[in-house]
């Protein structure tokens, strides 16, 4: 019985020997004629895309320093002088203000949002606050278990404890949610006492303004007509509660720092962020008002406002406090909103854009190679072919060698350009730029889906947030390399598992042992430190974990 055994697994041994030589055989001779050509061809692509991303940060860099060199402030370039009251008119010399606020089952931040909104500083007879409420679930919270309230009653009662203080506060709501966002603020400017308001404000459910917001926005547009758009900068209340925020807190400030504000003071444009921001109601109606086509409706209407030559002020010394994403299935959901959207919009409205009369024809350059092309379709696609990709497979294929500029001097300077806007976290770069790699993936995939327009292309999925009610779960959660909770069922376990980010894992631990035996160019320092990352966002031991 013993040598039947013995002689099966020497014959399965020989098999196994056999199907592998084949393997290798057949490597052998697709290697030279196809897989080199390809992936020399790949890697040019990689390379003309780098050189491109590489061009971009550089450029935006050298204005940003002439702007701090030459002191280049909002209030210098338009002419802006605080609002004050006068004794004849009273509050009439105050234009009406609209705040809106939407929201949909923001039951953690509802009342901070609403509170911070009534808060601020406008003659209660010239500000009306909108409250936008889409909610639709009733959940388990304190309060309902008590009163038996469902989300929607209780921001209602929230809202009415504000109107028996004297503030002129609306609630809104709808039977149903077309357009999602975009849906209920089209909706909320339909009201007959919107007709009496000259601007509006927008706040999501967790920003919480400053009092002054209103004192310092509204003064660009008073003595400015041309100005259609003024944007504050948002900053972080919860941007130390792990790794994950403090690496979204660095990539969110060179955003707002650099793109925003060289698209400000170079053509008068930029991107508006869907929250913290003031629209003149004219040049939002001009521009066709709010539409849900794709799932950035801010890009959406900052696009079609600019082609109809409104400028865009951005305001980095106006901070407005807000929420990180600090779950990582929350983070991920909008990374891909932010990317499927700008790729989809850029396809729907490429030509619309060219062939616009109203623009000058660098602006028009501007908006479709800068903030469209580069930022939006090949910073994400590059980031994740080169290093996730194409850099690992040169390790199994020597016949293509990737130049030592590509892989060291344009990422090295990129990284840094993009550090300086946080310097605190200087010291997380590394940790930043492997975390960066891996949401690669995901945005490649969601800019495909958004250029293609399939599958998720108009999903839309409200990024959760913790509010206060995160810190009376702060012993469950977790950082980057986190401590579980004891007690762990198997589907709780599976439910954290992330199955790409393990098949990128293994790819990159082979190729990198492939290169610590038979390379010569180190590459297996970065595709181990960057298959350990893949593996720890795999297994789920990245960002906040809130168990059930």
């Amino acid at each position: 019985m013993a040598r039947e055994e013995l002689e099966t697994v020497v014959f399965q041994s020989i098999t196994l020997n056999g199907i592998l030589d084949q393997v290798l055989m057949l490597w052998n001779l697709i290697k030279v004629p196809l897989v080199v050509p390809f992936l020399r061809l790949m890697l040019n692509i990689c390379l003309v895309m780098s050189v491109m991303l590489f061009v971009e940060r550089v450029y935006m860099a050298i204005v940003k320093l002439f702007i701090k060199l030459l002191r280049r402030k909002p209030e210098k370039i338009y002419k802006w002088e605080a609002m004050k009251d006068d004794i004849e008119l009273g509050s009439s010399v105050y234009p009406m203000v609209l705040v809106q606020i939407p929201m949909y089952n923001e039951k953690e931040v509802y009342q901070l949002s609403i509170g911070a909104a009534c808060a601020l500083c406008w003659p209660s007879d010239r500000i009306i606050i909108q409250v936008l409420d889409d909610s639709t679930d009733a959940g388990v919270h304190f309060c309902s278990l008590i009163f038996k309230n469902t989300k929607q009653d209780m921001v209602e009662i929230e809202c009415m404890k504000w109107a028996n203080k004297g503030v002129n506060i609306k609630y809104e709501i709808r039977d149903n949610r077309n357009g999602y966002k975009a849906g209920a603020l089209k909706q909320g400017l339909k009201h007959s006492y919107v007709s009496q308001c000259d601007f509006v404000v927008i706040f999501d459910a967790d920003f919480q303004p400053e009092p002054d917001f209103l004192t310092r926005t509204i003064p660009f547009f008073i003595h400015n007509p041309e100005i259609g758009l003024v944007q504050a900068r948002w900053k972080f209340a919860n941007a130390d509660e792990c790794l994950m925020t403090r690496m979204q807190e660095m990539s969110l400030n060179y955003h707002f720092i650099v793109e925003q504000e060289v698209g400000s003071q170079t053509y008068a444009f930029f991107g508006f962020n869907g929250t913290a921001g003031v629209w003149r109601i004219s040049a939002l109606n001009e521009a066709g008002g709010w539409k849900d086509r794709t799932t950035v409706e801010d890009m959406d209407l900052a696009v079609r406002a600019t082609l109809k030559g409104w400028k865009f002020v951005f305001v980095e010394d106006i901070q407005v406090k807000s929420e990180l994403p600090s779950t990582f299935k929350a983070f991920r959901y909008q990374q891909h909103r932010w990317s499927c959207g700008p790729a989809n919009l850029f396809k729907k409205m490429a030509v619309e854009i060219a062939t616009n009369k109203k623009v000058t024809l660098w602006k028009k350059l501007y908006v479709l190679y800068s903030f469209f092309f580069v930022r939006k379709v090949v910073a994400h696609i590059v980031t994740f072919a080169l290093y996730c990709i194409v850099l690992p497979l040169t390790c199994l294929v020597p016949e293509v060698e990737v130049p030592n500029w590509a892989v060291i001097y344009i990422p090295c300077t990129i990284t840094i350009l993009n550090a300086v806007g946080t310097p605190r976290s200087l010291h997380l770069v590394i940790f930043w730029v492997v975390f960066e790699n891996v949401m690669s993936m995901h945005r490649t995939k969601a800019t495909i889906i958004g250029l293609l327009e399939i599958g998720r292309v108009n999903e839309w999925v409200v990024t959760e947030k913790l509010g206060d009610a995160f810190k009376t779960k702060a012993s469950s959660s977790v950082p980057l390399l986190s401590k579980a909770p004891v007690k762990k069922s198997s589907s709780r376990i599976w439910g954290r598992v992330n199955g790409l980010e393990l098949i990128l894992g293994m790819f990159l631990l082979y190729c990198g042992g492939y290169d610590y035996y038979f390379g010569k160019n180190y590459y297996f320092v970065y595709l181990f430190l960057q298959c350990i990352t893949f593996f720890i966002v795999g297994f789920g031991y990245v960002g906040t974990f809130i168990p059930n």
